[in-house]
């Protein structure tokens, strides 16, 4: 075996296994958002994951990933349809030497991660059928545009925006998505008293919300260096360096600010500083120096549980906190490489310019600024209109008795834990029996 084709081996076994730790991806999502809410609900929210990834697998296929990446304006793509390949159809992804099928595996990890944050916004009062509707939209109509837009040949790619693993492509897209449906959907039950102070509703099991972050984690090696697409130049151990570095600055940085801000070192809040530090060094992590990964994560983690409180105290009910963790992250992790981009990383990866503060001006930043700013309106917008015409047409929402009851019975018509909320497996006493 030459040199050439081992290589061409090597890469192509590195995105079948990047694309395996990112739709692991999804595990990660089932346990983090089943531990963050209330028993009466975790058999639905785990369970909508696999609905949601087999949505975005079958509909990514037919049309998104033409969208994305297929050749067509500096909009949308217009060819590639259910992955047929023609001459020049998917040339944005030519640089990388490997099958077609395993580009699109690893991008259909990509759009379901998107998904996946999109709902956290829905979560524990969505009807079963909006995830369906919305599902297919958000895959086929919002994540492609956006992710054209920047990776595949669109108008903020040419402009040399920096978003190497999807800051703003795959979790702000996400974010924005949820807080709208947040918005229209309105408050759980209970969550808001007459005086509208907020009241906790504390998930069900803060071990699976651990593991779920953990999870995440992991598989973020395969979201963030699998996208060099390649092994030979060794550079997707950088993008795992500063991937990591930034992740355990962020750990600390949410618990320390949650000690000070609520008196108390919440668990909760540690692992959303770790996926908020992962979020933001996802577009910065082959662009950004170590030290620079560090000040990243920490800043987004720290930021992020401020902005949970925040937000939760203006009356927005996001029980997982996707926009806050999601989306500002996102937001910082995406303007940063306008700061901190260093020359000789910007001289390998081929993409924008350097940062603010390695003398590159205001050039990278305003791109940056640009990109955050047309991918949150087209999302906000075009999320607004399906969400609302659902609204009005067949609802969003499951009626107070089901949500009271919990969706794992109204929607499914079994409890997730049903020795512990089902009646008929309820232990009888001695008269009973």
């Amino acid at each position: 075996m030459d040199e050439k084709t081992l290589t061409l081996g090597l890469d192509a076994l590195w995105v079948m296994l990047s694309a395996v730790l990112v739709i692991g991806m999804q595990a990660g999502f089932a346990l983090l958002e089943a531990g963050s809410t209330r028993m009466k609900n975790s058999g639905h929210v785990a369970g909508k994951q696999i609905l949601s990834f087999a949505i975005a697998s079958l509909a990514f296929w037919a049309f998104g990933f033409a969208i994305t990446f297929g050749a067509g304006n500096s909009f949308i793509g217009t060819e590639g349809w259910f992955l047929k390949e023609g001459k020049g159809t998917f040339d944005s992804l030519s640089w990388a030497n490997v099958p077609l099928t395993l580009k699109f595996l690893f991008q259909l990890g990509f759009a379901g991660v998107s998904l996946a944050i999109a709902w956290g916004g829905f979560a524990e009062r969505a009807k079963l059928s909006v995830y369906f509707l919305f599902g297919t939209i958000f895959t086929i109509a919002i994540y492609p545009v956006i992710g054209h837009w920047v990776w595949g040949g669109g108008w903020l790619g040419q402009m040399g925006m920096q978003d190497f693993a999807g800051s703003t492509v795959v979790h702000l897209q996400g974010a924005i998505a949820a807080l709208v449906a947040t918005i229209l959907l309105g408050p759980r039950i209970g969550k808001f008293n007459k005086d509208k102070t907020p009241n906790v509703i504390p998930g069900h099991n803060q071990v699976y919300t651990v593991i779920g972050g953990l999870i995440l984690w992991i598989g973020w090696f395969g979201f963030n260096a699998g996208s060099t697409m390649a092994v030979g130049d060794g550079f997707f151990g950088y993008v795992a360096l500063t991937t990591n570095l930034a992740a355990a600055a962020g750990a600390i940085a949410a618990i320390v600010t949650a000690k000070i801000l609520v008196g108390k070192a919440d668990i909760p809040a540690m692992v959303n500083g770790v996926l908020a530090a992962l979020v933001a060094i996802t577009a910065a992590c082959a662009f950004v120096e170590p030290w620079a990964a560090v000040v990243i994560g920490a800043v987004a983690g720290s930021f992020t549980f401020w902005t949970s409180i925040y937000l939760e105290r203006k009356g927005i009910d996001d029980p997982i906190y996707a926009f806050s963790v999601h989306g500002i992250a996102g937001i910082i992790g995406t303007i940063s490489t306008g700061f901190f981009a260093s020359p000789r990383l910007v001289e390998i990866t081929g993409i924008g310019k350097a940062g603010l503060f390695y003398g590159g001006g205001f050039d990278q930043l305003i791109v940056q600024t640009v990109g955050v700013l047309g991918a949150a309106v087209y999302v906000a917008a075009v999320s607004f209109i399906i969400l609302y015409a659902m609204k009005k047409t067949i609802g969003l929402r499951v009626t107070a008795e089901q949500e009271i009851s919990g969706l794992d019975i109204s929607e499914h018509g079994s409890y997730g834990y049903p020795e512990q909320l089902d009646p008929a497996y309820q232990p009888k006493t001695a008269a009973q029996q």
